[in-house]
């Protein structure tokens, strides 16, 4: 029976989520049972991809990312996939009804890793919109549950989220990206010379989306708020940290919470979320 396959599918994303991501991990487990195989799916699909274009450099990339692709809308066609992680990713596609534009745009951000270096605003924004906004939108289908009006309404703070975090990681992974895969994902800014003026530019743009991202959050149901709240909070104590640092330092070093550190503000935030102090 496919339902053995499809359990299994769906451990496999959640193992991946796991063995990737202490911080989304605990956010999701925050979030009610019935909504955690489907973002622990949409998270494997995610970070599968990614690790094509950021890992398997003795490989050919163009040909495993395109054959991914063809493999994942195949698997969306035909309700099955033979790669676990596409298959538990596809039911949430099918159950959920997420548009196959938003898997589309993501993949062509992934495709971008492959070929670009250095991204003019035009290139940036469109690799924001592609590798994290469209995330925050599938996930948003998840936390709707079908509610187009409620989808809708929150949209706009689903993109922000999203683009909030990937700017973080962008300042979080900037030395390991530019020194070692060659990338330069901030448009107008030379990063063998990264001031403390440049980051902090950087840094007021951040600010601005978390705070639109918050609102949102406040909106989303009961079910998922306090999963996403706690995903938040770890993103904007991150970002406080990286905050603090000169440029000179993120250039060097990867800024990073402590696992320690991210179950205090667990219990924080949980406490923050029950008082409604969010």
């Amino acid at each position: 029976m496919k339902e053995t396959f499809d359990k299994l599918s769906a451990e496999c994303s959640k193992i991946t989520t796991q063995r990737y991501s202490t911080s989304f991990s605990l956010g999701i487990y925050f979030l009610a049972r019935k909504l955690r195989n489907p973002i622990y799916s949409i998270y494997g699909f995610v970070r599968l991809a990614d690790e094509i274009v950021d890992s398997f450099h003795n490989y050919d990339k163009p040909y495993l990312l395109a054959k991914f692709r063809q493999d994942c809308f195949e698997s969306i066609e035909h309700g099955i996939s033979l790669n676990p992680v596409l298959n538990s990713f596809q039911q949430v596609v099918n159950d959920y009804g997420i548009a196959e534009e938003l898997i589309d745009l993501f993949l062509k951000s992934m495709e971008m890793d492959l070929e670009e270096n250095n991204y003019t605003q035009e290139k940036y924004d469109q690799y924001i919109l592609g590798s994290a906004q469209v995330v925050g939108l599938m996930c948003l289908r998840v936390f709707t549950e079908g509610n187009d009006a409620a989808y809708d309404k929150l949209k706009n703070s689903a993109m922000k989220l999203g683009s909030a975090f990937q700017k973080v990681n962008f300042l979080r992974d900037v030395n390991a990206d530019y020194n070692n895969l060659s990338r330069n994902y901030f448009p107008n800014v030379n990063l063998s010379a990264f001031s403390n003026l440049e980051k902090k530019i950087i840094e007021q743009d951040i600010e601005e989306e978390f705070k639109e991202a918050l609102e949102g959050i406040k909106q989303l149901p009961s079910s998922s708020r306090s999963g996403v709240y706690l995903a938040y909070i770890y993103y904007k104590e991150l970002f406080n940290k990286i905050k603090k640092v000169t440029a000179e330092r993120v250039m060097s070093e990867r800024i990073r919470i402590s696992n320690s550190h991210k179950f205090g503000l667990m219990c924080d935030s949980l406490i923050r979320y029950k008082m409604n102090a969010l």
